[in-house]
């Protein structure tokens, strides 16, 4: 099956010495959920004999059960650690315990004990990517900063990062870390999808969190490990004519998707779904689903280190891995026919350096 995939890319994660694969397999509202155990396992050895080599996750998916399960997968397959870049995500806590007191946040108690724990379930040494899951303003920075420098001292962890924080944030994580001498977040996992941009190429491209050196002035160098690059499924057209039986929007008990499908017909979704459906025109003529154009469109930003894909079936990972052979043929004419259907380009700020 993986001989008539494409082959797969890797990606240095910004200006680290990683690489990553392109594509990349998580487990959010699936592994550990409504997705059983050897449908995970299905999904995650097709991926990994696709090339995939990263696999994300976080204490707060399924109550942990996502780190669990796909821990049990690496066991089962007898993988080499070296082959693989894992990730996980600590801040909301759901795992561990019934009082939010100490077990939600950024606090160096809870990620030491949440790192732990993680590990555990994960049945791993050690996690590649850490992820401070959202911002915690009521955490000081310099706490955050030095509780991850102290867990890539002890081994526990390779790089640290960020998910979901704006640029100022970031910014100041970085300064804090240059103040004390240590190291600040390599990586930033935010959505980015076609219909969801503004943070990506706006707020960040003005936050200067990006290109780092001569040729790009003095940004960060930060590497985006970006999810939902479907929207959910939206992208897909799924959704263009109602909420069908079986989908994640008709089945999901997680409160964030019933949520999204409670605002179903308001203004929001009227216009992602009117875009959707001009994307098809170009998807039609490329000869390609929608899906896969919305995935080959984000990974044609080289700001992107890896697109993180879920899939509850292993032909939903093989599409996936198929939109690389999509990338030669976006040319600059299919983008901008992209841009004008979507219109929604962030605006950009001069640069501040020269």
């Amino acid at each position: 099956m993986a001989s008539d995939l494409p082959e797969m890319q890797y990606r240095f994660l910004g200006r680290s010495g990683l690489q990553v694969s392109a594509i990349s397999l998580g487990g959010w509202l699936t592994y550990g959920g409504h997705v059983g155990n050897e449908k995970t396992f299905e999904c995650m050895k097709t991926a990994y004999d696709a090339g995939i080599n990263f696999f994300d996750c976080a204490e707060g998916y399924s109550d942990g059960e996502s780190e669990r399960v796909m821990g049990e997968a690496i066991k089962k397959f007898g993988w080499k650690r070296n082959d693989l870049v894992i990730s996980t995500k600590i801040y909301f806590g759901k795992a561990h315990g019934r009082s939010p007191i100490n077990n939600v946040g950024l606090s160096r108690k809870h990620l030491v004990e949440g790192l732990n724990n993680a590990l555990e379930r994960l049945q791993l040494d050690y996690v590649d990517l850490l992820y401070c899951h959202r911002p915690d303003r009521l955490t000081p920075m310099e706490e955050i900063v030095r509780t991850m420098n102290e867990l890539i001292l002890r081994g526990k962890i390779f790089y640290w990062g960020t998910s979901e924080w704006n640029a100022a944030d970031i910014q100041l994580a970085w300064r804090v870390a240059d103040k004390l001498g240590l190291v600040g977040p390599t990586m930033e996992q935010p959505e980015y999808n076609l219909l969801k941009r503004d943070k990506v190429d706006g707020d960040y491209v003005n936050g200067g969190i990006f290109e780092y050196g001569p040729d790009g002035g003095m940004g960060l160098g930060l590497g985006l490990t970006i999810f939902s690059p479907l929207k959910g499924g939206v992208l897909t057209g799924k959704y263009n004519d109602g909420i069908p039986e079986g989908t994640r929007l008709a089945e999901s008990n997680d409160g964030y998707i019933q949520a999204r499908k409670k605002t179903y017909g308001d203004e929001g979704w009227k216009q992602d779904l009117e875009r959707t459906r001009k994307l098809k025109i170009v998807a039609d003529k490329l000869g390609v689903s929608q899906a896969t154009l919305a995935m080959a469109w984000v990974l044609k930003n080289p700001r992107i280190s890896s697109a993180i894909t879920g899939a509850s079936r292993p032909e939903q990972v093989i599409n996936s891995v198929k939109s690389l052979d999509l990338l030669p043929k976006l040319t600059q004419e299919i983008m901008e026919e992209i841009e004008e259907i979507v219109d929604n380009k962030p605006a950009l700020l001069p640069k501040r350096w020269g």
